[in-house]
């Protein structure tokens, strides 16, 4: 093995490994917290679901790839690689979806009272589990023609029709078809991306406004932030990041998508830059409070303290 694969290889598996634990810690705690604690935030629902998508993104991407970079090429055959891009696709999407419906809903949070959309914030918390739900659905319906092209790479088809990216490959088709299947799979994403930018800007107005009203009174007042306030601050975060990443990933997508046959170097750096979010984002919800178990064996600070993270 060439030592750039062996570094690769490393890489891969440092990251899917924590990225793995990061959101499967995340996603235990949610889960007992519903057992446990009966008052649990609407957020929390929104939460499970992020983490879901994050590890189906990187089980289904960063594992088999793991193995093809140190070496061990993995056969899946033609349908373990179709289910394996469509549960990718599909869990990549709902992550997306899911930090859109997020975001939203903490800008109608923390929209004042005597706005136009006063109404909608006593309202909101009923929409958040027909929209998680509508995410899934939107997502697999979209992702349903991701797997029809693509295929396993032993197969015995002429090298020359493939794009081969390690442990499965993709039958290659005409420029038209490819921008044409590129819009189509990249609709649902740029409409998540407006929503974000737009509730994320509303969110950092309001945060702005409230901060020049009180400013004359907060040297009579402790420093300490309100809950939405921190709640406001690890959504913009969260948000910021993924606008990043998603950016990133996006370049390196259009460029392998657009070349006949990509090499090891293109293949490698699009899949590492696609694990980026998934594998950073349990971390950066966990970081606004100190509570939360950082690792995966951490659960009895969860039994002892079942109203973890209630503000998020």
């Amino acid at each position: 093995m060439a030592n750039r694969e062996l570094v690769v290889g490393l890489i891969f598996l440092t990251k899917t490994t924590v990225g793995i634990l990061g959101n499967f810690s995340l996603l235990y705690h949610y889960i007992l917290l519903s057992f446990t604690d009966y008052r649990s935030r609407p957020t929390d629902f929104i939460h499970k679901h992020l983490t879901v998508g994050n590890f189906l993104a990187l089980l289904c991407k960063g594992v088999p790839q793991t193995m093809a970079a140190l070496g061990w090429k993995p056969t899946f055959g033609h349908f373990g690689c179709k289910l394996l891009f469509f549960l990718h696709r599909v869990g990549r999407g709902v992550s997306i979806g899911s930090i859109c419906i997020l975001s939203v809903y903490q800008a109608i949070t923390i929209s004042p009272t005597n706005s136009w959309w006063a109404e909608l914030k006593v309202k909101a918390p009923k929409f958040i589990v027909p929209s998680i739900f509508l995410c899934w659905m939107l997502q697999m319906l979209v992702n349903i023609i991701f797997p029809l092209y693509v295929i396993s790479a032993s197969s015995d088809k002429n090298s020359t029709n493939e794009k081969n990216f390690g442990y499965c490959s993709s039958v290659r088709h005409e420029r038209t078809t490819d921008l044409l299947y590129a819009v189509l799979l990249s609709f649902p994403d740029v409409l998540c991306l407006g929503l974000m930018l737009w509730a994320s800007g509303t969110m950092v107005f309001i945060l702005f406004r409230h901060k020049k009203r009180v400013q004359h009174i907060r040297r009579t007042v402790s420093a300490k932030s309100s809950p939405e306030s921190r709640a406001t601050k690890a959504i913009l975060l969260l948000v910021s990041t993924f606008v990043y990443f998603y950016t990133l990933s996006s370049v390196f997508q259009v460029i392998l998508a657009l070349s006949d046959n990509p090499g090891w170097i293109l293949v490698n750096v699009t899949a590492m830059t696609a694990a980026c979010f998934p594998t950073i984002s349990p971390f950066l919800l966990m970081s606004y409070n100190s509570k939360v178990p950082r690792l995966l064996f951490a659960w009895r600070g969860n039994i002892k303290s079942p109203h973890l993270m209630r503000n998020m």
